[in-house]
C-alpha cells in the first residue's frame, strides 16, 4: 500500500509541476470516454464546464479532481493511457509516471516558440488556409485523430474561419507538431503560408522539414522583424517566446522579489524531489546536453504568483485606482514588480469590462527590454497576456504597429515608440498613436525631461490633453489618452542650489508626467528600511605627495608646444578646463584655416589627456596613450607618401624598397616635423619612467588597499562595483587587477563593463559581451566590476557589498544608483580621490542636493489639490509653448535653398574636400559623395579596428585626406564601395558669408541631404 500511495503523490506531484502545460495541451472530451474510474456526475460537471467556460477550465477542473480524489489501483496507468488514445500525446510524455519520456528543456523551449509563431501568423492562417485543403491529409500524418477531424468539420459548418481555428487549436497538443504541420502544408501547396512560417521557400527548406523531425521539437527561423531604434551600427538578438493568451489561473506559489528567471511547467522542476535526470525521454536519447543543463539554469518551478509586500503595494495604490502617478522607490525595492502588479490589474480591469486594454512599457537603454522582458513581465503575465520584447536591436519580421495590434503588453525602447509616432505624423506608414494603448509605464522616468525622447512622447499627450478639455467644452468625443505610470530611485533636482529651484523640478518632471501625485513610502516605511541595507559610507582621500618625473617631462614638451605655437593658456595642465580650452582652440583654428594653431592643439589635448590618465590610473597607460596616437599619426603621413609615390612612379624603379619605413622622408609640414620629433626624441625616455614602479599613483595605492581591505575581510563572500570616469581608464584598471598576483591570493575576480555606444573613440563592448559580463557577475566568476556610468542605472546587476567611486562624482541622481547597488547586509559605500581635487566636495553637495530632493518631493505631496493642478496645468502649457518656439527657431534656422550653398573643407589643411551638393544619404545616416572628383582628393588606408559587418553595410577601412587628416570610412553598400564622410573631420564654409563651423554630428547641420538613388548611381557609375 505505500508503494500505491508513493506513486500516487508522485502523479500528484507530476500535475502539479506540469498543471499549465497540461491545460493548453488537453482536449477534455475525448479523454473523459476512456476514464472508467470517474463519476458520471464528475464527468457531466467537467462536460458542462467546458460547453459554459471553455475547455482549459474544464482540464482545470478534472485535474483538480484528480489531485485531491481517493482513486482505486491503476487510474494514473488509466489517465496516461486516455491521453494517448484520445490523441493528447504531448501531454501523456509529461504525465508518464516512469518518467522515461518527458520533452528536453530545449524542446520544450523550441514547442514555446512554435507556438508563438503561430499565435503571430494565426491572423493570416485564418485568412488564407482552406480547411478542406488540409483536413485529410493532417489525419494521414497522424496529427489529427478521426474525432479531431469530426470536431473541425463541424466548426466549419459555422464558416472556414472557424474551422482553422479549431485546427490550429487541436494540433499543437500533438507531439512534434510544427515540423508535421510544415509538411502539410507542402503536400497540399500551400506555398505562401509555408515561406510565412519558416522565410524560406518549399523547395529550399524539404531538407529542413526533415530535420526537424528527427529533433525535440522544431526550431523555427524568428518569427521577427527589424523595428529601428536611434540610428545604430551594432545588432544584437534574443528570443522571445510567448504563450498562449488564454486566461487560466493555475496554483502557484508566492515569490519574493530576488526570484529573476521563472518558467511554467518545466521539466527541470522534477530534479529535487523526484530524483530523476530532467532530460530523460528526450528522443535523442542523451542524459543531459550541456546546452540542456544552460535551459534548467534559466528556469524555476513552479509557476509564480504576483505577489506584492504592504510598502509595494501601499505605493501602488493610487495607480490601481487609475490614476497618472509617479512612484519613487530606492534601487533594489522592486519598482519592476510593482508595475508588473499594475499591468496585470489593470489589463484584468479592461477584460473584465469588455474594454481594449493594451499596455506599453518604455525604458531608455536596449539591454532593459530583454531585462524587464525575461525577469519580470514574462514570467508573471504570460498566462494570461501575450508579451513581447522590443528594441532597435531586435530582428523582427512584422512592423511596430502589427506588433502593437498582436500584444497585450510591449516591453520597448522609448525611441521605437517615438519612431512610429514621427512616422504616423509625416503619414508614411499606418503607424501608431498613443491612443492605441491604455497603460504607458516609463522606467527611470527622471528623464522624462528636456528634450530626452521620453519628453517627446509625453509632450503629444499633453497636447492632447489640452485638444480633449477643448472638444468636451463643444461637447464632442475626446480622444481617449493612456494611463500614466513613471518609476524612479531618484527624480533628482536638476542642478538647484535653492530648495524653492528643486521644488520647481520635482514639479516639472510630475507636470511632464501628467502625474496625480508622486508617490513614496509612508505607512510601511520600516518594512522598506528593513528591505533596503542602508551602506556605511567612507572616504579613502589619497595626499599625492610622489615624486612624478614622467609627469615633468610632459610638462616640459607641453610648455615647449605653447611657445612654439605662441599659446598662452590660463589653465592649468592636466585639468578638464586645460582640455576644454584646447578644444575650442582646436576648432576656432580649423574654422580660421590656422593650421598650425589647430595641429598644436590638437596635439596638446592629447598630451593633456596623458596628464589625467597618469594621475588616475598606471603612468604606462598615459604612455601608451600617447604611443598610439603618434604611431597613428606617422601610419597617416607614410600612407599619404606611399599614396604619392604609387603616383609619380613610372612603375619601372624598384627603388629601395626594403629601406626602413623611418629612412623615407615624412610628408611633413614644419609643425608636423616639429611636433612628431618632440614626441619621438622624448619616448625612449617617457618609455623608461612609465615603467619605473617607484612612482606609482598615490590614488591607485588607496585604491589597492581599499580593495585588498575589503574582499580580505568578507571571506570569499564579496562582491563589487567601481565607478570610474571613461572607458579607457575602467578597462585599464580592469587589466591592472587581473595582471596583480596579490588581487587574486584574495580572491578577486575582476573585468570591466563599459557603455556599447559609439560616442567615445575607445572601442564599445557589444550588448552581447556587456550581458555575458553581468550573467558572470551574477553567478560568481567574476566578483568585481570595473564600470563606467552605464551599470549605474536600469541594469539588473546583483546586489553589491562594496561599491566604489573612483575619484569619479557626478550628480545627486548617480550617487543614489551607485549607492543603491550597495545593499547586501553590511556593505560599503567609498569614495576615493585625491585631496584638494574636488571631488569630496562634490560628494557633500550632492548629499545636500539629495536631502533637498525629499525635501521637495515632500512639499509636492502636500501641495494642496488645487494649487498643484494650477501649477502643474501652468508647467505643461510652459513645455508645449517652449518646445513649440524650439521648432520655429530649428525650423528659420534651416537653409531653403539648395545645399551647394555649402561647402566642406579638411579640417587640417583647409583644402576644398567638396560641395554640400555632393553628398547624398543612405539609411537616413550615413553620408556619402560618390563623385569622380572627390576620389582624387583621399586616399584609403587599411584600419582593422574599422572592419566591421552591419545590418546594411560594412566598414571596409579608412578614408584620409593627402594631408594625413582621417576624413571617414569606406563603407560597402549593397555591393558599392562609397566613402562615407565624418562630419567632425570638416570645416563647413558657407556662401552666403556666415562664419564657418563645425559640427560633431550630421543632424546639426541644418541642411537636408538628398538620398542616394542607387539605380540611378549603378547606371552612371564606372565601376563595373
Amino acid at each position: 500500500m505505500s508503494g500505491g500511495y508513493s506513486l500516487d503523490k508522485s502523479f500528484r506531484y507530476l500535475i502539479s509541476c506540469f498543471r499549465v502545460r497540461l491545460k493548453t495541451y488537453i482536449h477534455v472530451q475525448p479523454v473523459l470516454d476512456y476514464l472508467t474510474f470517474l463519476p458520471a456526475e464528475v464527468k457531466e460537471q467537467i462536460q458542462k464546464t467546458a460547453a459554459t467556460t471553455g475547455d482549459m477550465q474544464a482540464v482545470e477542473l478534472l485535474l483538480n479532481y484528480l489531485e485531491k480524489g481517493d482513486w482505486p489501483l491503476g487510474w494514473t496507468r488509466e489517465f496516461v493511457a486516455a491521453l494517448q488514445r484520445a490523441g493528447n500525446s504531448l501531454a501523456a510524455r509529461y504525465m508518464n509516471p516512469d518518467l522515461t519520456d518527458l520533452p528536453s528543456p530545449s524542446s520544450e523551449s523550441a514547442h514555446d516558440e512554435c507556438l508563438q509563431l503561430l499565435n503571430l501568423l494565426q491572423p493570416t492562417l485564418v485568412d488564407k488556409l482552406l480547411v478542406k485543403d488540409v483536413l485529410d491529409q493532417c489525419v494521414a500524418n497522424n496529427l489529427l485523430t478521426t474525432e479531431d477531424r469530426n470536431r473541425i468539420s463541424a466548426a466549419e459548418n459555422h464558416g472556414n474561419e472557424s474551422g482553422v481555428r479549431e485546427l490550429l487549436k487541436r494540433i499543437v497538443q500533438k507531439d512534434n507538431w510544427f515540423s508535421t504541420f510544415l509538411t502539410v502544408l507542402n503536400q497540399t501547396g500551400n506555398n505562401i503560408l509555408f515561406q510565412e512560417l519558416t522565410g524560406a521557400s518549399c523547395f529550399e527548406s524539404n531538407a529542413e522539414i526533415e530535420n526537424l523531425s528527427q529533433r525535440d521539437g522544431p526550431e523555427p527561423k524568428e518569427p521577427l522583424l527589424s523595428a529601428t531604434d536611434q540610428p545604430s551600427s551594432e545588432k544584437e538578438s534574443w528570443d522571445m517566446e510567448n504563450n498562449s493568451s488564454e486566461s487560466s489561473f493555475a496554483d502557484s506559489s508566492v515569490v519574493s522579489e530576488s526570484d529573476t528567471s521563472l518558467a511554467e511547467g518545466s521539466v527541470s522542476c522534477l530534479d529535487e524531489s523526484l530524483g530523476h535526470n530532467s532530460n530523460m525521454g528526450s528522443d535523442s536519447g542523451t542524459m543531459g546536453s550541456d546546452s540542456d543543463e544552460e535551459n534548467e539554469m534559466k528556469r524555476a518551478s513552479p509557476e509564480p504568483e504576483l505577489h506584492l509586500r504592504s510598502y509595494q503595494m501601499e505605493a501602488a495604490k493610487p495607480a490601481l485606482e487609475g490614476k497618472n502617478i509617479i512612484i519613487c522607490l530606492p534601487t533594489g525595492s522592486g519598482k519592476t514588480r510593482v508595475a508588473v502588479y499594475i499591468a496585470k490589474d489593470h489589463l484584468d480591469k479592461k477584460k473584465k469590462d469588455s474594454e481594449p486594454g493594451k499596455v506599453i512599457v518604455l525604458v531608455n537603454k536596449v539591454p532593459l527590454v530583454e531585462q524587464l522582458f525575461c525577469k519580470e513581465f514574462k514570467p508573471f503575465l504570460k498566462k494570461w497576456y501575450r508579451t513581447m520584447g522590443l528594441s532597435g536591436d531586435t530582428q523582427l519580421k512584422i512592423s511596430f504597429p502589427e506588433v502593437v495590434k498582436s500584444y497585450d503588453v510591449i516591453i520597448s525602447t522609448a525611441q521605437i515608440l517615438e519612431n512610429a509616432l514621427l512616422n504616423s505624423e509625416k503619414g508614411e506608414d499606418a503607424g501608431v498613436q498613443l491612443s492605441d494603448f491604455s497603460l504607458i509605464i516609463i522606467d527611470e522616468c527622471h528623464h522624462t525631461n528636456k528634450e530626452e525622447v521620453y519628453n517627446n512622447i509625453m509632450r503629444r499627450y499633453l497636447k492632447q490633453k489640452l485638444k480633449n478639455n477643448k472638444l468636451r467644452k463643444e461637447n464632442k468625443p475626446a480622444i481617449p489618452l493612456p494611463q500614466i505610470l513613471g518609476l524612479t530611485a531618484s527624480p533628482g533636482v536638476g542642478g538647484a542650489t535653492k530648495q524653492e529651484k528643486a521644488d520647481e523640478h520635482v514639479l516639472k518632471i510630475c507636470a511632464n508626467l501628467d502625474a496625480f501625485t508622486i508617490k513614496t513610502v509612508e505607512e510601511n516605511i520600516g518594512e522598506l528600511r528593513a528591505q533596503i541595507k542602508e551602506p556605511c559610507k567612507k572616504f579613502a582621500i589619497a595626499d599625492d605627495t610622489r615624486e612624478d618625473p614622467f609627469k615633468e617631462k610632459l610638462l616640459e614638451i607641453m610648455t615647449k608646444i605653447q611657445t612654439f605655437c605662441q599659446m598662452n593658456p590660463m589653465s592649468d595642465f592636466g585639468t578638464q578646463h586645460y582640455e576644454q580650452w584646447a578644444i575650442q582652440m582646436e576648432k576656432k583654428a580649423a574654422r580660421d584655416g590656422d593650421r598650425k594653431e589647430r595641429v598644436c592643439a590638437e596635439h596638446l589635448r592629447k598630451y593633456n589627456e596623458a596628464l589625467q590618465i597618469n594621475d588616475t590610473i598606471r603612468t604606462i597607460d598615459a604612455y601608451n596613450h600617447l604611443e598610439t596616437f603618434y604611431n597613428d599619426e606617422r601610419e597617416k603621413k607614410f600612407a599619404v607618401l606611399e599614396d604619392d609615390s604609387d603616383e609619380s612612379g613610372d612603375g619601372d624603379d624598384d627603388g629601395d624598397k626594403d629601406e626602413d619605413d623611418e629612412k623615407k622622408p615624412w610628408k611633413l609640414d614644419g609643425t608636423d616635423r616639429f611636433l612628431m620629433t618632440l614626441f619621438f626624441e622624448n619616448k625612449r625616455m617617457l618609455k623608461k619612467l612609465a615603467e619605473n614602479p617607484e612612482h606609482e599613483n598615490e590614488k591607485l595605492m588607496k585604491l589597492r588597499n581599499t580593495i585588498m581591505e575589503q574582499y580580505t575581510r568578507t571571506e570569499g563572500s564579496a562582491r563589487g562595483i567601481i565607478f570610474t570616469k571613461t572607458r579607457q581608464s575602467a578597462f585599464a584598471l580592469s587589466r591592472w587587477i587581473t595582471e596583480n598576483e596579490k588581487f587574486s591570493e584574495v580572491g578577486v575576480k575582476a573585468h570591466h563593463l563599459i557603455g556599447a555606444g559609439h560616442s567615445s573613440e575607445f572601442k564599445p563592448m557589444t550588448q552581447n559581451e556587456q550581458k555575458e559580463v553581468i550573467s558572470k557577475f551574477r553567478t560568481g566568476k567574476i566578483n568585481l566590476l570595473i564600470a563606467t556610468t552605464v551599470a549605474e542605472e536600469g541594469l539588473d546587476i546583483k546586489e553589491c557589498n562594496i561599491v566604489i567611486r573612483y575619484g569619479f562624482v557626478t550628480n545627486e541622481i548617480a550617487m543614489v544608483q551607485a549607492r543603491g547597488r550597495a545593499r547586501a547586509d553590511e556593505s560599503t559605500y567609498i569614495l576615493v580621490a585625491p585631496s584638494g581635487s574636488g571631488v569630496i566636495e562634490r560628494e557633500i553637495v550632492n548629499d545636500f542636493r539629495e536631502k533637498m530632493m525629499y525635501k521637495a518631493i515632500d512639499h509636492v505631496q502636500n501641495m494642496k489639490p488645487a494649487e498643484y493642478a494650477h501649477k502643474i496645468s501652468e508647467l505643461q502649457m510652459q513645455s508645449i509653448m517652449e518646445k513649440e518656439m524650439k521648432i520655429k527657431r530649428s525650423n528659420a534656422k534651416h537653409y531653403k535653398e539648395n545645399p551647394s550653398l555649402i561647402t566642406f573643407l579638411c579640417k587640417n589643411c583647409s583644402v576644398l574636400a567638396c560641395s554640400g551638393e555632393d553628398i547624398h544619404v543612405i539609411e537616413k545616416m550615413h553620408h556619402v559623395n560618390t563623385t569622380p572628383e572627390f576620389k582624387e582628393l583621399y586616399i584609403v588606408r587599411e584600419n582593422k579596428a574599422l572592419q566591421k559587418k552591419f545590418a546594411d553595410c560594412q566598414t571596409n577601412g579608412e578614408i584620409i585626406c593627402k594631408c594625413g587628416q582621417a576624413w571617414g570610412t569606406m563603407m560597402v553598400h549593397r555591393g558599392l564601395d562609397l566613402p562615407c564622410l565624418k562630419i567632425k573631420n570638416f570645416v563647413v564654409s558657407f556662401k552666403n558669408k556666415s562664419p564657418k563651423k563645425q559640427y560633431k554630428k550630421w543632424v546639426e547641420l541644418p541642411i537636408a541631404f538628398p538620398d542616394l538613388n542607387y539605380s540611378e548611381y549603378c547606371l552612371f557609375s564606372d565601376e563595373d
